[in-house]
C-alpha cells in the first residue's frame, strides 16, 4: 500500500512546505504589482491552495483539505506577512517569484501524485493530477494578477515539463515500489531543477510547423 511506502505524516509535509513556498511566489507577485494587504493575502491564498483544492474536487476528497485542516489555511497568511514586511528589494522580486515557483511546483507535483494514488487513481492519472496540482495554483495566481498564465505561453521557459517529469517519476517509484521519503524528495528535486534549469537557458517546449498565424509572427 502507498500509505506503507509513504507515510500520512510525509504526505501533509510535503503538502505544507508546497502551501508555503507557492504562497511566498503568490506574495512576491502581489508586492511586484503594487497589490495592497488584502490582494496579498487573496494572492497567497489562491497560489498557494488553488492546486490542492482541484485535486481533492477531483478524488473526491471533500470538504478539500484547505477548508478542513487550519494549518493549511493559515500558512499562506503567515508566508504572505514575511513576504509583505520583509520583500527583497524590488528589482529582485521576479527571481523570488520564480525560484519560489518553482520550488512549489517541484513539492505540489509529488503531493498531488501521491495524495491521488492513494484515493484509488491508477498510476498515468495520479501522475496526471499530481501535475494538475504542481500547476494550478500558479495559473489562479496569473489570472487574479491579471496576467496571461506562464502555462500557455509559447514565450515562456518550461513550466509544466518539469512537472511531468516529476509526477511521472513517482509513478515509477510507487510502479517499482520503492517510493519513500529519499525517493519522494529526488523527484522534487529533479523537477525544480529541471525548472530552474529552464529558466537559466530558457528551454522552451516546440511549436507547430509552418505557422501561418499573423499575430504569432507580428509578436516574434
Amino acid at each position: 500500500m502507498l500509505q506503507e511506502l509513504f507515510s500520512p505524516s510525509v504526505q501533509h509535509s510535503l503538502d505544507i512546505a508546497g502551501i508555503f513556498v507557492f504562497a511566498i511566489s503568490g506574495a512576491l507577485l502581489a508586492v511586484r504589482k503594487n497589490f495592497d494587504v488584502f490582494g496579498s493575502a487573496v494572492l497567497a491564498e489562491v497560489t498557494a491552495l488553488g492546486g490542492g483544492v482541484f485535486r481533492d474536487l477531483i478524488i473526491g476528497a471533500v470538504p478539500p483539505a484547505a477548508f478542513t485542516d487550519l494549518g493549511y489555511f493559515l500558512t499562506p497568511l503567515i508566508a504572505g506577512a514575511l513576504v509583505f514586511f520583509l520583500h527583497p528589494h524590488v528589482e529582485r522580486l521576479q527571481t523570488g517569484v520564480n525560484i519560489f515557483d518553482a520550488a512549489g511546483l517541484g513539492l505540489f507535483c509529488v503531493a498531488g501524485t501521491t495524495k491521488a494514488y492513494s484515493y484509488g487513481l491508477g498510476l498515468t492519472a495520479s501522475a496526471a493530477l499530481g501535475v494538475a496540482t504542481a500547476v494550478g495554483g500558479g495559473v489562479v495566481r496569473d489570472v487574479v494578477a491579471n496576467e496571461v498564465p506562464s502555462l500557455v505561453r509559447w514565450d515562456r521557459d518550461l513550466y509544466a515539463v518539469p512537472a511531468v517529469v516529476g509526477a511521472t517519476m513517482v509513478a515509477l517509484c510507487i510502479r517499482y515500489e520503492v517510493l519513500g521519503t529519499a525517493t519522494g524528495l529526488l523527484a522534487v528535486a529533479t523537477a525544480l531543477l529541471l525548472r530552474l534549469l529552464a529558466m537559466r537557458y530558457h528551454w522552451r517546449a516546440p511549436r507547430a510547423w509552418n505557422r501561418r498565424s499573423a499575430v504569432v509572427e507580428a509578436e516574434e
